[in-house]
């Protein structure tokens, strides 16, 4: 096995880190098709419009884009946007939960990667940010990015 399949990123929420405070991070397994793994080894998968519910004691993934895989061809194809269940214990399942019924919380899918030849997904529990904390983000980070600077050009 090759060391970059250790833990391999597919797909990212480049936008949730910005649109949410992550208070919590679960690391879930993926139910997913034979198509739609090949798929996503390929890097051709998007999360930022997905979201996770919880239904029936169950954690589902839903409008999560995987397209169809090219070489296959029309036979054996799966839906792109179909509803993924993801496979965790029912501690972690009754944490979402909570903290999903609590005031503002939601859980956000973060990141799609394989870890040990098998695909997870690292949701994060977070409270939307209005558009004064959007704000000070991208101040605070843009400090930072010149704090950074000064530094370098003093050595």
């Amino acid at each position: 096995m090759a060391d970059n399949d250790q833990q391999r990123a597919l797909a990212t929420n480049r936008r949730a880190r910005y649109d949410y405070f992550i208070s919590e991070t679960i690391e879930a397994g993926m139910v997913l098709l034979g198509s739609e793994i090949k798929s996503a080894r390929e890097g051709r998968m998007s999360i930022a419009e997905g979201y996770v519910y919880i239904k029936d004691g169950e954690a589902w993934l839903e409008n999560a884009h995987i397209p169809q895989y090219a070489p296959a061809g029309e036979h054996g194809q799966h839906d792109p946007t179909r509803s993924r269940k993801l496979l965790m214990k029912k501690k972690q399942l009754q944490f979402l939960d909570d903290q999903a019924h609590r005031d503002g919380q939601t859980i956000v899918p973060l990141k799609v990667y394989i870890k040990n030849r098998v695909a997870k997904l690292l949701v994060g529990v977070g409270k939307g940010k209005r558009q004064v904390d959007r704000r000070n983000t991208i101040k605070e980070r843009d400090a930072k990015r010149e704090m950074d600077r000064a530094m370098r050009s003093r050595v």
